[in-house]
């Protein structure tokens, strides 16, 4: 009785085991480790396994079971004791994947909103005209869901009456993280319905990777200026910790908060020029680049890819891509949305957990649309067994869309072999190009044509960057896949580096533009300056035109130049995958700068879990094989790696430009810490930074009145001295003792150097970059000897400046007054014919913006009509310290670098030309030194 009745737990959970320790035996391939491991070992920790170790081990636990797991149990699975409780959950009916049951039926099309200008407008138009047609069907582990455009617009004006109340306003920023469900929809509309712009981000997907996420989203959200973010009950906690990071973040609510029936709706007016959706690229987080895109934007996009494609009112478009990437809001539904045709769509989690279910739902609901990256294609081929393929038919499937990361020819023929036999035509597969910068779509090959592959001679392209086609016999070409046309409406060109447009067949940069555009990065305008050249902007890829159609080889920014040869990453990254004990999608090849060399090292990083030295040495060896066939020669650098090292965006794409920074600073090799190790850092991260705001505040508050306190305690004696010293050299000595002890009292970092340049004896024109009020007391306290000050006019109006000014015999000059400045000139050529050395600042005035202004001649005539040698001085730090309008002291090092004499040109035809010389002379010398841009207009 008692076996019995403990029968249904211990079998399952020693089948689970064991599903658990062969997965891991084989990641790890070493023996014996495997018996020590429980149901409450740590996935993560313990046993490492990752996203894609993860999709394996469910696939194998359906094998086993015949039970479909709830999808989120990807992510929410700690240990394996919680995929036991889920197993046991499924297996009482509680918990099954039926997406098909009860399908509602779906209509045609009426037409497209032609005349719409908003996003807004194309929803009224559809709800005027066909009310109860279902929009959305969207699946979920809570059911099915069949959306209507007119229950569509009733939950999207309850979202807007939801933020409204909670004080939003137009204009301002929310971000959504939610995972793919129904409400994602209706949130999305209200804030554009509240007047307020959303900003789509992912979900985390596991406690373990909670560091990286908030990290990486508490940039974005504080360049968006977010102020309030939507998300699920359980994505509380990662949101306070954004909330505690990022300032104008005020309400964090969920969509069930949102939904106030006494709440009153008030509608926003928007216009087509209204920004409707912000798109964060996978880019540096301290950089972050928000591509900004209107309501024009997105409907001219959704316009001119309908049109490419030749949307049919019967068109059914399936989709499991996140509705947090643009692929998979702009192009799956506001594509639909627009057209009036049905989205049929599945979490992302869905479809890693088993890939049939995409191809199930296209077969049952006869989608005509679908579209995924390249990875997506690749895991339906080797993750789905020939069973689960039985009464499928993929005949109805038209347009295979192949797009947001390198499409790869092999990939193709392998899914269209695959699948042909359950209807699925060769015709289908749509390689497409496109980027956010150009709202999603730029170029489409022709419907129902089928990919083209261009495979071009190897060794000529990587030299040269011509794509001649390679002979049928050439052992390894280089092989691309042709993206179409662009978009109509949209142009495309290549051009190289000095941004001329290049012949067909030959590589360059990738340049676009049309009404798909956007304008710019948000509150980003460094980022937006380099993106456009002349009314184009700037992709980011490289490829080359052949036959009118667009064939990209590759990111610019990714690309390796070595010994003058290009190397593409993606081509070494595949056939290193494939090598057992290589974990595949988890390579990455980069180059790293070689002074040594002058050129690039040839990097390979791949993660493993090997930890045997041995085997990790065959390995290496494998790896250096394969390149050396790739390429012709090997790596100068091979890195191996621990899993969960290579970084990846939120769609799965190599960082490698963040790989390479890891690389470089050398921690490719630091453990991944638990995530509730994490979780503990974050929050003292939100702590130490508000601490430290305030301890810095205080220390700058304390310096800022001790620097005041010893400037009063020091110069008043400094100034009665000079005042009642007789002789300039005497007054100097005592300005720069008092000057020398300022700096010292302050404790400021303080360094000369070139003093060996001052002339001996003689006198010289000595000139000075203006950046601070302090300047003249940085060259009291530098130069050892007496030099007359050059000052202007307008100090002679003020009493203590004039007095003090007066006994350290400096000079006074008109800086606007044509006449008296040249009898200014005339006064201080006397002066220098007279041995006295003269100090000038030719910039005449100084401002609060960091750079180096224009100079005016003055300096340069006097020592060009006296034959008297310019001496130029750079002095770096002083703006920092204390900047125009500011009267707060900051710390900082200040330094002063003299440089070498400059003699006026003997052979001048006459002193203003000598002088234009001298000018730019000792103007690039203190730009080289002073460490502040050139402003010069």
């Amino acid at each position: 009785m008692k076996r019995q009745a403990a029968r249904p737990v211990i079998e399952p959970s020693s089948k689970l085991l064991d599903i658990v320790r062969t997965l891991f035996a084989e990641l790890h391939r070493q023996a014996g480790r495997e018996g020590r491991i429980s149901l409450d070992s740590s996935l993560d920790r313990d046993l490492g396994f990752d996203s894609l170790a993860r999709v394996e081990l469910l696939s194998r636990i359906h094998r086993a079971f015949g039970i479909d797991l709830p999808e989120d149990i990807l992510n929410r699975a700690e240990t394996p004791r919680d995929l036991l409780d889920a197993l046991l959950r499924a297996a009482q009916g509680t918990e099954r994947w039926e997406f098909l049951s009860e399908a509602p039926t779906l209509e045609s099309a009426e037409g497209e909103a032609a005349d719409a200008s908003t996003l807004l407008e194309v929803l009224d138009w559809h709800v005027r005209r066909q009310p109860e047609r279902i929009q959305i069907i969207a699946r979920s582990d809570s059911g099915v869901s069949a959306v209507s455009g007119r229950s569509l617009a009733q939950a999207s004006e309850e979202m807007a009456a939801g933020l409204q109340s909670r004080g939003l306003e137009p204009g301002q920023t929310v971000a959504i993280m939610l995972p793919t469900c129904p409400e994602y929809f209706s949130v999305y509309l209200g804030i554009l319905l509240a007047g307020g712009i959303p900003v789509p981000i992912y979900p985390p997907a596991r406690l373990a990777q909670v560091e990286e996420h908030v990290r990486r989203h508490v940039g974005i959200l504080s360049n968006a200026g977010t102020v309030l973010l939507v998300t699920v009950p359980e994505g509380r906690a990662v949101s306070r910790l954004l909330q505690a990071h990022v300032p104008s973040l005020r309400w964090v609510v969920s969509t069930e908060e949102l939904r106030r029936p006494d709440a009153i709706f008030s509608r926003v007016p928007v216009t087509a020029e209204d920004v409707a959706f912000i798109q964060y690229t996978s880019g540096s987080t301290g950089d972050p680049k928000g591509v900004a895109l209107t309501h024009a934007n997105l409907l001219a996009n959704v316009r001119a890819m309908g049109k490419a494609i030749g949307v049919r009112p019967d068109d059914v478009f399936v989709s499991w891509l996140p509705l947090y990437h643009d692929m998979g809001l702009i192009g799956a539904w506001l594509g639909t949305l627009y057209f009036g045709i049905p989205l049929v769509v599945m979490s992302p989690l869905a479809f890693l957990a088993r890939p049939v279910r995409w191809l199930q739902a296209i077969s049952a609901y006869r989608g005509t649309l679908s579209a995924a990256p390249n990875f997506a294609y690749e895991l339906c081929v080797k993750k789905i067994e020939d069973e689960e393929l039985a009464g499928l038919d993929l005949s109805s499937w038209r347009l295979a869309f192949n797009g947001a990361e390198a499409v790869l020819p092999e990939t193709l023929t392998r899914f269209r072999r695959r699948f042909a036999p359950i209807g699925f035509r060769t015709e289908a597969l749509m390689p497409v190009y496109g980027l956010a910068e150009n709202s999603v779509g730029l170029a489409f090959p022709p419907p129902g044509r089928g990919p083209i592959v261009d495979c071009v001679q190897r060794e000529y392209f990587s030299r040269t960057g011509r794509a001649l086609p390679a002979a049928a016999e050439e052992a390894s070409p280089l092989c691309f896949i042709s993206c179409g046309r662009p978009l109509p409406g949209h142009e495309l060109r290549v051009v190289d580096a000095s941004g001329h447009e290049l012949p067909e067949r030959e590589e360059g940069r990738v340049e676009f533009r049309g009404p798909s555009a956007t304008q710019g990065y948000f509150n980003n305008p460094q980022a937006t300056s380099q993106l456009f050249h002349d009314g184009w902007l700037d992709s980011g890829d490289r490829g080359y035109i052949a036959g009118g159609e667009i064939f990209l080889t590759g990111r610019a920014k990714d690309m390796i130049i070595r010994g003058g040869r290009n190397i593409y990453p993606h081509e070494v990254e595949e056939v290193v995958g494939e090598i057992p004990g290589v974990r595949k999608g988890c390579v990455v090849v980069f180059g790293s700068p070689d002074p040594a060399s002058g050129t690039e090292r040839l990097v390979v990083l791949a993660e493993t879990r090997e930890s045997d030295e041995e085997k990790r040495q065959r390995l290496r060896e494998g790896i250096n094989a394969v390149v050396v066939e790739v390429l012709g020669e090997p790596a100068d650098e091979l890195v191996l790696v621990p899993p969960g090292t290579v970084l990846k965006t939120s769609s799965g794409k190599l960082r490698r430009a963040a790989t390479r920074a890891l690389f470089e600073a050398g921690l490719t090799d630091e453990h991944k810490r638990a995530g509730w190790l994490q979780v503990i850092r974050l929050a003292a991260g939100a702590l130490i930074p508000q601490l430290q705001r305030w301890a810095a505040g205080a220390g700058e508050g304390a310096f800022a009145a001790w620097a005041w306190s010893a400037f009063y305690l020091v110069m008043p004696f400094v100034w009665l001295a000079t005042v009642l010293t007789p002789h300039p050299s005497r007054a100097w000595a005592v300005g720069r003792s008092g000057a020398r002890l300022l700096i010292r009292l302050t404790g400021t970092p303080f360094s000369v150097s070139g003093l060996e340049h001052l002339p001996r004896g003689s006198p010289c024109v000595l000139v000075a970059n203006h950046a601070s009020y302090i300047d003249g007391i940085v060259l009291l306290a530098a130069l050892p000897e007496h030099f007359v000050f050059v000052a202007k006019r307008e100090l002679s109006g003020q009493f203590f400046a004039r007095l003090y000014l007066q006994h350290l015999g400096a000079e006074v000059v008109e800086r606007f007054t044509a006449r008296e400045s040249v009898q200014d000139a005339g006064r201080l050529e006397e002066v220098l014919r007279a041995g006295h050395g003269l100090v000038f600042f030719p910039e005449g005035t100084f401002t609060r913006v960091t750079g180096l202004q224009p100079f005016r001649l003055g300096a340069f005539l006097v020592a060009a009509n006296t034959g008297i040698p310019v001496v130029p001085v750079a002095i770096s730090g002083a703006r920092s310290v204390l900047r125009d309008g500011q009267w707060w002291p900051r710390r900082g090092a200040i330094k002063v670098m003299i440089g070498a004499p400059l003699m006026p040109a003997a052979d001048a035809r006459n002193a203003f030309a000598a002088a234009v010389v001298l000018r730019d002379a000792a103007r690039a010398h203190i730009l080289r030194h002073c460490g502040e841009p050139d402003i010069q207009q």
